[in-house]
This record gives C-alpha cells, sequence and structure tokens, in this order.
C-alpha cells in the first residue's frame, strides 16, 4: 500500500529529474523522509517500529529494512461501577406512596412497582435499581426529597454493586 506522504514528497521531484537519476534520489531522499516520518509519527502519537520492509527500497530486489509507523493502541475504558439503589421498609410511609415513587421516579409499571412494595413491606427493603453512581445518587436525593416534601419518612440509599 506505501505511505501517501512520500508520494507526496517525492512526486513533485520526479518529474523534473531525469530517468537516470531517480536510484540516487532515492538513496539521497531516504534520510529526510525518515526524518518527516519521525515528525509525523511524534505529532501523531504514532511509534516507529524499526525493521519491517519500507516502502522505497534502495536495493532493485526490494529487500531493504526500514522503519514503518504504528499507530499506539487506544487504552480501554473501563464500564462504570455500578450502584444499588435501595428502598427500606417503615411504618409509616403508605403502600401507594411508595408505588407513586416507584413509577414517578424509576419509571416502573403499575405492576412492577407494586411487586417492588411488597418486597420491601415483606422483606424490609428492595433494590429498586442499579445505575451509575452519578444517575443513582440523583436518584436517592429526588426520592428523598420527594418523600420529605410529602412528610413521609421513607429511606432511600445506594450501595455499590
Amino acid at each position: 500500500m506505501g505511505f501517501p506522504c512520500f508520494r507526496a514528497i517525492i512526486t513533485p521531484i520526479l518529474p523534473q529529474i531525469n530517468q537516470d537519476w531517480r536510484p540516487p534520489l532515492r538513496i539521497l531522499a531516504k534520510p529526510y523522509i525518515e526524518t518527516m516520518i519521525q515528525k509525523f509519527a511524534t505529532t501523531a502519537g504514532a511509534i516507529i517500529v524499526p525493521h519491517l520492509p519500507f516502502q522505497m527500497s534502495e536495493k532493485p530486489d526490494g529487500t531493504d529494512d526500514g522503519a514503518t509507523i504504528m499507530a499506539k493502541p487506544k487504552p480501554k475504558t473501563q464500564r462504570p461501577p455500578m450502584y444499588k439503589v435501595l428502598i427500606l421498609n417503615d411504618d409509616f410511609t403508605p403502600m401507594e406512596f411508595v408505588v407513586h415513587i416507584l413509577e414517578r421516579f424509576f419509571g416502573l409499571n403499575h405492576a412492577q412497582a407494586f411487586e417492588i412494595m411488597l418486597t420491601v413491606h415483606k422483606k424490609g427493603l428492595a433494590v429498586v435499581a442499579v445505575l451509575s453512581f452519578e444517575v443513582a445518587e440523583t436518584k436517592v436525593a429526588q426520592v428523598m426529597d420527594f418523600a420529605r416534601r410529602h412528610q413521609h419518612p421513607l429511606q432511600c440509599t445506594m450501595e455499590k454493586e
């Protein structure tokens, strides 16, 4: 395939030079091209790997050790840690209020919200959602604020999964 930057450097020069001068041009141009490759590689964040076939050859049979540009591997991004949003049971918050919160803030339908509300009532707590830290923190704050505004002692917490 070759490197387009080589063609961009050499191609405008070749028509001006006689056919007999092309091999010496390759020999003289190679250090300049290697310098340009090095500059390009450092600005583009690439690594120069030596001893791979070079596009422009000094030998007629095409065997020449040169350098090839290889891109640095991009670091793999990790998934954010997930957090469980929990609702705790209390003896004072009405069941319908808990169902309303689950529908409003967590997007559950009535049947799903009712099932989670019964789990909270029977077991003392239930996992409502598993979310990233920021989203879980926001949901907990919204639920707590809404419960306080309606004068209910409902507790909503989060913990790392």
